[in-house]
């Protein structure tokens, strides 16, 4: 556990947002405002005591102006091509401040290249009971495959479970989720496609 805090420190979300924000000469409010977010949590996000999922990291990033892929990129990152070695991702643990379920773990699977209009992750869903409080939706279409586990993925009102091998793409404007259902967390690799 301690290596995953010190991995998610390492990427520095709440800094990254904290300086843009600060950068555009933006309150928190006026972030609040912008993103559709609390104020208070966008607090504990620049202070690292939540880490954003993903569909969250999209409202900030919409209300800052900057694609997603701001957060997994460095001022220095210049490539073209990029080879991700699996000992260099970085695993972000999505957690909320009242330590309810954490859902999944996020990596970066292109970090390297700036500006780019899709963002790949490797995602280990967590084994939990389904809750609509896990339903997101934000502006974009997303790609995921299944690599390990069962995944019950929810669309809507719709419910489907995904087996190693299946996969699916959807508008992710509809509000969406995911759980771990068997005996072990389901891994996938996902692509998120967003309109900066």
């Amino acid at each position: 556990m301690d290596d995953i805090k010190s991995q998610i420190k390492e990427l520095r979300l709440g800094a990254k947002i904290r300086k843009l924000r600060q950068d555009r000469r933006l309150t928190l409010q006026e972030l609040s405002e912008l993103s559709g977010l609390s104020k208070p949590l966008l607090s504990q996000i620049e202070n690292d005591q939540v880490t954003p999922p993903i569909a969250t990291l999209l409202k900030i990033s919409k209300g800052l102006k900057v694609g997603i892929h701001y957060f997994f990129e460095e001022e220095e990152d210049q490539q073209k091509v990029v080879l991700t070695r699996a000992a260099q991702q970085q695993p972000t643990r999505r957690r909320s401040g009242n330590d309810a379920p954490h859902g999944y773990i996020y990596r970066s699977l292109a970090p390297g290249i700036r500006h780019k209009p899709m963002e790949p992750f490797l995602v280990e869903f967590e084994l939990t009971d389904w809750s609509d409080s896990f339903f997101y939706r934000h502006d974009g279409f997303e790609f995921i495959y299944l690599l390990d586990g069962e995944l019950e993925f929810h669309y809507g009102s719709d419910v489907m479970r995904l087996l190693p091998g299946d996969s699916i793409y959807y508008d992710s404007s509809e509000p969406h989720g995911y759980v771990s259902v068997g005996e072990e967390r389901a891994r996938a690799v996902a692509v998120l496609y967003t309109r900066d």
